[in-house]
């Protein structure tokens, strides 16, 4: 199983959406992940537990989602 992430814009919004994260007491974790013409330079928020609820916190908090994916845990 991969590991879900959750792709933002940019480094900056992957590092607000990680504090935004951890105050509501979710794990996250800046990811660097491929540049495609989806996720631009290539930023996402791991999220171990929780996933769709920390989803649905960034949106309600204005941080802008480029999708989601499953990366390739290496194990």
């Amino acid at each position: 199983m991969g590991k879900p992430l959750i792709m933002v814009s940019s480094v900056t919004y992957a590092m607000k959406a990680k504090e935004l994260l951890t105050r509501h007491g979710i794990r996250g974790y800046v990811e660097r992940i491929p540049r495609t013409a989806e996720t631009g330079c290539g930023y996402g928020v791991y999220v171990p537990q929780g996933a769709d609820t920390a989803e649905r916190i960034l949106r309600e908090n204005n941080i802008r989602i480029l999708g989601r994916m499953e990366q390739d845990d290496g194990g």
